[in-house]
């Protein structure tokens, strides 16, 4: 830390050494990354002193702001008496309080947490389980995964494997177990007419047939509740999941439900699931669960899958997946610090007028010749560009159209990082009103010059 940084020099030493993610490194030599010298509630600040307003929660981890003083406070605390300690063998008040409130806030039928690193990471142990389950059932021939058409879970292999979104995957295909892929419940292409609830049942139909199908050979079915976030920011209506809950009961076979980036308030309840009234079998948190701080995530059972590997060792039943950092302390309590800024600010009463201020400022942008459709379903609002919106015919993805848009808003010291040709907004919590109004004008100008040929 000795070098006088700038915006300048931290550049060219980024471009020098750093390869970053979900990133073409060419488009740098023209937009240079950049650099943050501090970040304070919604705001991130350069050296400079530009600010920009972190309208994706920093790729939807943020939820109470940059440095946060009580989730600073709490690890600062913690990172005096314990920093890390092995998992196995071992526990610390952190990692079992944190899962004790997990357990108590989550649908009811989870009662034991899986810690890991990262949400790629939870959906393997998901996916792990649930294949392990039935083997020790005796059912082996049980291997396969249904996942959704446009539905995305992670990057590591068997994360990549469930997922459906084709920039992510399509490379890596020869390296992947093979998955059934069903329609996806997206409301995008509903009829005229046609209500949310009633197009997500429609297309509800293709999962039963295809659990009709393969019961027999299939695991779990892994879903996203309710917003296929990294899909487009797709969305639908919970009937859905309510039918697909009595469809996984009736053909035997799991339901792992994915709230890495739904989860905790996300979508207007703290978790998705909730607005079906339904417990998964498994369920995998991340992303916000430390308030935006440290890597940490846990995949929740329910208790039958969880005796299903208590057992003698000699039987060698065990689940024996594990991370270095298992339960890191100083992630857990993160966590807990922020699951208390939930409990004593009624944060989802709040984000209630918060959404609804969202969809007041973006209340205008349907009207736009190049606007297909502005949705939302709580802190998750989403307003798709096309090129004709009669037919809903896209741009040509090679034209970028979001990437302008992207470029234009940061100019105005806001932070969008639009997906293809869908702008949307998952600010932190702690956004207020004249924030919203300008992160919404800095989404209309930049849709008025990137719809512009």
């Amino acid at each position: 830390m000795a070098h006088d940084a700038s915006n300048q020099s931290l550049m060219q030493r980024d471009l020098g050494v750093l390869w970053h993610p979900c990133t073409q490194m060419k488009d740098h030599e023209t937009v240079p990354p950049v650099p943050i010298r501090r970040g304070e509630g919604v705001w991130l600040e350069d050296f400079d002193g530009k600010r920009y307003l972190d309208a994706i929660s920093s790729w939807w981890v943020n939820l109470f702001g940059h440095a946060n003083l009580d989730i600073n406070r709490a690890l600062v605390e913690q990172m005096s008496t314990l920093e890390h300690v092995i998992l196995a063998g071992f526990t610390h008040e952190p990692a079992v309080e944190l899962a004790e409130r997990l357990v108590r806030i989550t649908p009811p039928a989870l009662t034991r947490c899986f810690y890991a690193d990262n949400g790629s990471s939870a959906v393997e142990v998901a996916l792990k389980m649930s294949y392990h389950y039935w083997r020790n059932q005796g059912q082996k021939g049980k291997t396969r995964f249904i996942t959704l058409a446009n539905s995305y879970h992670g990057e590591t292999l068997g994360a990549l494997a469930v997922g459906n979104v084709p920039l992510y995957k399509e490379t890596y295909e020869p390296l992947l177990m093979d998955t059934l892929s069903v329609a996806s419940p997206d409301c995008y292409q509903r009829e005229p007419g046609e209500s949310w609830a009633a197009c997500s049942r429609r297309l509800f139909a293709d999962m039963r047939r295809t659990l009709e199908r393969h019961a027999g050979e299939v695991c779990a079915v892994i879903v996203e509740p309710l917003v296929q976030c990294a899909g487009n920011m797709r969305m639908y209506d919970p009937v859905y999941l309510r039918l697909l809950r009595e469809a996984c009961d009736e053909f035997g076979v799991h339901l792992i439900a994915d709230e890495i980036a739904v989860g905790f308030g996300r979508t207007g309840t703290l978790f998705a699931c909730e607005q079906a009234g339904i417990s998964p079998d498994l369920m995998c948190l991340s992303k916000g669960l430390t308030g935006g701080y440290l890597p940490l995530s846990v995949t929740l059972s329910t208790e039958n899958i969880y005796q299903a590997f208590y057992d003698d060792y000699q039987n060698l039943t065990a689940f024996l997946h594990s991370h270095s950092y298992t339960g890191n302390p100083l992630g857990c309590r993160a966590a807990l610090a922020t699951l208390d800024i939930f409990q004593r600010d009624d944060v989802i009463t709040a984000n209630k007028a918060l959404a609804r201020r969202m969809a007041g400022a973006t209340a205008h942008f349907g009207e736009h010749p190049h606007v297909a459709e502005v949705r939302q379903t709580g802190m998750i609002l989403a307003i798709e560009m096309v090129r004709d919106k009669a037919s809903r015919t896209p741009f040509p993805w090679q034209e970028r159209r979001g990437r302008r848009a992207y470029l234009h808003a940061l100019r105005k010291g806001v932070l969008l990082r639009p997906l293809g040709d869908v702008i949307y907004f998952m600010p932190p919590y702690v956004i207020n009103e004249e924030e919203i109004l300008l992160m919404a004008d800095a989404a209309w100008e930049g849709i008025q010059l990137a719809t512009r040929d």
